[in-house]
């Protein structure tokens, strides 16, 4: 399967729409809608500095036969949508880890980590990172990266090994591609930055859609 970047354009109140926009001032300022260090690095390699990172509080849960693109993209949204930033514009983002229709969890603990690894094992899984940009209008851009990644066949020392680091922690499909997990994967097909948690080509066409001075 080909790595796949896609767009969607919705005007206030209307979930799909053309993708036709006004064009938007340059003096803009961004909020980020993320509490993650990961996304905030990955932005500023942007030359975007946020004007405020501000975690949203959404419920999380999957939909019943939700499958995992349609997950990503609504949480994206969702966080977006629950951050009130005034004048400025809101960047969120959500990054799924899926087997097939699967979506596998963030590891909160060792057990989860490790069911995830055994499962990722000798296979490939597609990473999709979806980010939602919010005008100050109410205007909401969307766009998704899906990436394949391909992990070696991990011994039981290797997947030990891992967990002990302890970078599992918190990550979807239990691992960081930004740390030793990177030693584990044969190929990977899309956007690394996606993997990490911010598709950076993906984000850059969004803020300069908006009106963002990026070079």
């Amino acid at each position: 399967m080909a790595p796949v970047s896609t767009e969607t354009v919705s005007p206030p109140g209307d979930p799909i729409a053309s993708q036709d926009a006004c064009p938007a001032p340059r003096d803009l300022r961004l909020i980020l809608a993320s509490a993650s260090p990961r996304r905030r690095e990955l932005i500023g390699r942007l030359g975007i500095v946020p004007h405020a990172v501000m975690a949203a509080d959404i419920d999380e849960t999957a939909h019943a036969r939700e499958i995992p693109r349609e997950y990503a993209r609504r949480m994206a949204r969702e966080k977006a949508l629950a951050v009130n930033a005034g004048d400025a514009h809101v960047l969120a983002g959500d990054t799924v880890v899926a087997c097939g229709r699967r979506i596998l969890p963030k590891a909160e603990d060792e057990t989860t980590a490790r069911a995830c690894l055994a499962l990722l094992s000798g296979r490939r899984h597609r990473v999709l990172s979806a980010i939602a940009l919010k005008s100050p209008e109410g205007l909401l851009r969307e766009r998704l990266s899906e990436t394949i990644v391909h992990f070696k066949s991990l011994t039981a020392e290797e997947i030990d090994s891992y967990i002990a680091g302890g970078e599992w922690d918190g990550k979807a499909g239990g691992y960081a591609i930004q740390g030793s997990a990177e030693g584990l994967i044969t190929s990977i097909s899309g956007s690394h930055s996606g993997v990490v948690g911010l598709p950076l080509y993906e984000t850059r066409a969004l803020l300069r859609a908006a009106g963002f001075a990026l070079a």
